[in-house]
């Protein structure tokens, strides 16, 4: 089998896995179980808590003791289970804990996926930033599927998402026993520090002020990235609570509305190649950060009748809000980490964005929309001006950076 192909099955049910869950947990937490908002903000920060360790740690095992694809297929085995129990819990405490066992197995192999792909491209003699994109966008095709298949069959508010996610993970763990080797660059036989030798020396970059600063921004921008993925789809279904929208066509099938923006990353992401070799990395992000600001800001503005092309404007736009930032992050510390801390280095960028950024997200405005933006009665919500507050932020973070990164082209 052609090896694109198989990096490209590999990806796709990676983040099928996520789709099937991640935009409509907000659903049958609310609807199905009817736990508060404020828990809900604490279950979105276990992908955050999970990546603060798990991908930099995962990531060091792959570069100095293990293979990376053993290593996913591992985490991906446990990550079925977790999930196949998910939808016995009945309380809101345990699910937490539930949620965060799961994403303890998963957000590492986000990263992982990344790696084992540039490895496989480059061993073959592939030109990682020009082969890599449309394999990745198969992944971003795996997340509209699940996403699709999840409400088309009436389970957008039901357990069954989590058993969907859960046979993908299964899939997805013994598939993985197939790909090329990636055995771990780190093992000669040189003399190496203590640093080297628990492969922490990824931490190092730290040092060098402009992979410092990437990384700070990485944690920004991942707070902002939460922010879309925990409320997005909670947000349309509320204009059911509005006579005049209840029976619109966003509030019916509003996860498939929300998965025009992953139709958007299909094209963006295909076009990353070309706005990275004209404008360099600071620009891309630049691009990022302010679709950000278009992005929330037109979620503000909209509604499901005269204003649904503002909605469906913040969808498209969230194809470079995301991928400008996310997939581009991801090729600039590949293309710019010595190979025999490639995972970890990855590992590093995912603990910043879905990591330390998630918690950041997920915590603040899990308080701050329950605290300033929720009526009296502990439901309605203000979403006007949530959205606006969210667009704030990513405006003042756009300034900073475009101030304070230097990159050449």
């Amino acid at each position: 089998m052609n090896l694109k192909f198989r990096l490209i099955i590999m990806q796709f049910l990676e983040f099928f896995i996520w789709g099937a869950w991640l935009i409509t947990i907000g659903n049958y937490w609310f609807q199905t179980k009817e736990w508060s908002g404020t828990e809900f903000g604490l279950v979105f920060a276990t992908m955050g808590i999970s990546s603060i360790f798990m991908p930099a740690l995962m990531g060091i095992v792959a570069d100095r003791w293990m293979n990376a694809e053993k290593l996913f297929a591992t985490l991906h085995l446990l990550g079925g289970v977790a999930l196949f129990c998910i939808p016995q819990i009945n309380n809101p405490t345990t699910f937490f804990w539930g949620i965060l066992i799961a994403m303890t197995f998963y957000m590492p192999t986000i990263a992982l996926a990344n790696s084992i792909s540039y490895t496989v491209l480059k061993n073959n003699n592939c030109d990682v930033v020009k082969s890599f994109p449309p394999i990745r966008v198969f992944g971003t095709i795996g997340f509209i599927a699940a996403m699709w298949i999840v409400n088309l069959t009436g389970n957008k508010s039901s357990a069954n998402q989590f058993y969907i996610a859960s046979v993908a993970s299964f899939l997805l763990g013994l598939y993985a026993f197939t790909i090329p080797k990636c055995p771990p660059l780190g093992n000669s036989n040189e003399r190496k520090s203590w640093i080297q030798l628990l492969g922490l020396d990824a931490f190092e970059l730290f040092k060098q002020k402009k992979m410092a600063l990437f990384f700070i921004f990485s944690m920004l921008l991942g707070a902002a990235l939460q922010l879309t993925n925990a409320y997005g789809d909670v947000y349309l279904d509320d204009f059911k609570r509005i006579p005049e929208y209840a029976s619109s066509f966003v509030v019916k099938y509003s996860t498939i509305i929300m998965s025009i923006s992953q139709m958007s990353e299909t094209l963006f992401i295909l076009a990353i190649p070309f706005f990275m070799k004209r404008f360099g990395i600071k620009n891309v992000m630049l691009m990022s950060l302010f679709a950000w600001v278009f992005r929330f800001g037109l979620f503000g503005f909209g509604n499901p009748t005269d204003g649904l092309w503002m909605i469906i404007l913040s969808c498209i736009i969230y194809g470079m809000a995301f991928d400008f930032f996310n997939i581009s992050g991801s090729m600039f510390v590949e293309t710019t980490v010595a190979p025999s801390m490639r995972s970890s280095a990855q590992g590093l960028f995912m603990m910043m964005t879905n990591g330390l950024g998630a918690i950041l997200g997920s915590s603040i405005s899990g308080y701050a929309i329950q605290r300033f933006f929720t009526a009296a009665d502990g439901i309605t919500k203000n979403w006007h001006s949530i959205w606006l507050s969210f667009a704030g932020y990513a405006l003042a973070v756009g300034v900073l950076f475009a101030l304070s990164f230097k990159d050449k082209k």
